[in-house]
């Protein structure tokens, strides 16, 4: 393995990262937009804003970290990217800010319309960014993205039948992942009612994502032909895990064990990602940039990746006690009480 593929490796190990954890809270933001009306969706939207208020900032850490290595140690793959499908990434960008500001402010007015307001436009921003962050990924998968600067069309390279797969097969999977991840949360708040809606919600979607995703095949095999030769070859295995996952999360789903069902769903999500890039393989943009050939110099690439490793290991353990933290349950949290003194010789029934 080159220089190159650990650099990218490590990259797209954020780029998992952040379809995780940033799809679950993107998911999270969609379930909002379907709770129902003011009164009857109140205590989803609790559940919610309780559950990814402590950490929805923190993840776009990983998207910030999977651009910075992209520019840094693959600068034409970036400029490539950026200029030719710089709409679909702007108005992504408008969409991170229009959430993020929506649902901070939501949390401080108090006038009912005013908050009818935020909390639609921080619903539609979860809508529609992990769409125009599919119809990115679908623009460099099928190929409409060559080397050079703004040499793709700014218009075709995102509108298109593989870019549109990517940009719905990514709302369907946030919201999987954000209704699998409500089940345990509902469940560890002691409102098991709520964890069913989402169970049946998860259900429910992770049956539409199925039938979505086997007809993106018949997409692909007209629309980019060289993805699909490469996840009906060598990228099989993967994808056939991912399968196996996702049959084993909604057995888990069924069973209502959620934490098996949680790390199953991420194994399969895991996967698909996992799968697109061994299909890719070798190009970083597919047919006419190879790794090898958009990498920067070596002495970049080494000075990256030492700046990687000291960097993880501040960052890697704050994001993991992070989350470990606002996963206990309120019991857990609440310090214990000390027991009361006792006489001499007293004995405790």
């Amino acid at each position: 393995m080159t220089l190159a593929e650990v650099l990218l490796g490590v990259m797209f190990v954020g780029l998992i990262a952040y379809g995780l954890f940033g799809g679950a809270d993107f998911g999270a933001g969609i379930w909002d937009l379907l709770a129902g009306g003011t009164r009857r969706g109140a205590r989803q939207r609790d559940l919610i804003e309780h559950s990814i208020g402590p950490v929805w900032e923190a993840n776009h850490v990983w998207l910030i970290f999977v651009l910075v290595v992209l520019w840094t140690a693959f600068s034409g793959a970036f400029a490539a990217v950026v200029t030719t499908l710089y709409i679909p990434l702007t108005l992504a960008a408008f969409g991170m800010i229009g959430r993020g500001a929506a649902f901070a402010f939501r949390k401080s007015i108090t006038t009912l319309p005013m908050r009818r307001f935020l909390g639609a436009g921080f619903a539609l921003s979860s809508l529609v960014t992990p769409y125009f962050l599919g119809a990115v990924v679908g623009g460099v998968a099928s190929g409409r993205v060559p080397p050079g600067i703004a040499r793709g069309d700014v218009i075709t390279s995102w509108v298109n039948p593989t870019s549109i797969l990517g940009g719905l097969m990514a709302v369907l999977v946030c919201a999987y992942l954000a209704a699998v991840f409500l089940c345990g949360d509902a469940r560890r708040e002691g409102t098991e009612d709520l964890a069913d809606e989402f169970r049946i919600r998860a259900l429910g979607t992770a049956g539409v994502t199925g039938i979505v995703g086997f007809g993106g095949l018949f997409v692909l095999r007209s629309d980019a032909p060289l993805l699909w030769e490469g996840l009906t070859g060598r990228a099989v295995p993967v994808i056939g895990l991912s399968v196996v996952a996702g049959i084993a999360a909604v057995f888990f789903l069924g069973t209502k064990r959620y934490l098996p069902a949680r790390l199953a769903s991420s194994l399969a999500v895991t996967t698909i990602l996992v799968g697109w890039a061994v299909a890719q393989y070798p190009y970083i943009l597919v047919p006419d940039l190879t790794i090898e050939d958009a990498a920067t110099g070596r002495a970049t690439l080494q000075a990256m990746l030492i700046a990687l490793a000291g960097g993880a290991v501040f960052l890697v353990p704050a994001l993991v006690y992070l989350y470990v933290l606002f996963q206990r349950s309120p019991a857990e949290s609440e310090p214990r009480e000390s027991a009361s003194p006792q006489p001499p010789g007293a004995v405790i029934t």
